[in-house]
C-alpha cells in the first residue's frame, strides 16, 4: 500500500546519489522522507537513530534537492562543508527533511536542512551544507 502524496524518487537520480537507495529515501511533496528501520539505531537501548544516519540522511537531501530542482542542470554538487546541530534525539520513527536553497553562486551553493519527526516546530536537528558546482564532464 502507498501512501499518498509519498513517491520514490526517480532511478536515474538515485543511480546518481546511491546512499539515498541505501536509505530508502522517498519525496513527500518537497520534503524527504526516511523511514523507520531496527539497521538505523545506533543505540538499542535508548531507541536512537545513528547519528551518522542522521547526517547523512540530511546532506543527501541537500544534494538531491539540488538535483531534483535542476538548479544549474548542467552541473553536480559536490560537498565543501557540512554543519550539523543535534538539537533532539531522533527515536524509532520516519524522520522529514526540508531543504532551504540559500544562495547558488557561480561555483558554491549554500543550503539549509531542517530535520524532524512528529513536529516540524521541533526538529531534531539543523544543518548547512556549502557545495561546489562541478561543470560536468562531456560523454565520451
Amino acid at each position: 500500500m502507498t501512501t499518498p502524496g509519498i513517491s520514490a524518487l526517480p532511478a536515474a537520480l538515485l543511480a546518481r546519489t546511491p546512499y539515498a537507495a541505501h536509505l530508502g529515501m522517498q519525496r513527500q511533496g518537497d520534503e524527504f522522507l526516511l523511514p523507520f528501520r531496527e539497521s538505523l539505531l545506533g543505540d538499542p537501548i535508548r531507541r536512537a537513530l545513528h547519528g551518522g544516519v542522521v547526517a547523512g540522511f540530511m546532506e543527501t537531501a541537500a544534494i538531491l534537492h539540488l538535483l531534483l530542482n535542476e538548479v544549474a542542470p548542467d552541473r553536480l554538487p559536490k560537498t565543501i562543508d557540512f554543519s550539523i546541530d543535534y538539537l533532539r534525539g531522533a527515536g524509532p520513527r520516519a524522520t522529514h527533511a526540508s531543504c532551504e536553497l540559500v544562495r547558488l553562486g557561480r561555483r558554491v551553493v549554500l543550503v539549509y536542512v531542517r530535520c524532524w519527526q512528529d513536529d516540524p516546530k521541533k526538529p531534531t536537528a539543523l544543518a548547512r551544507a556549502h557545495f561546489l558546482w562541478e561543470a560536468r564532464e562531456p560523454a565520451p
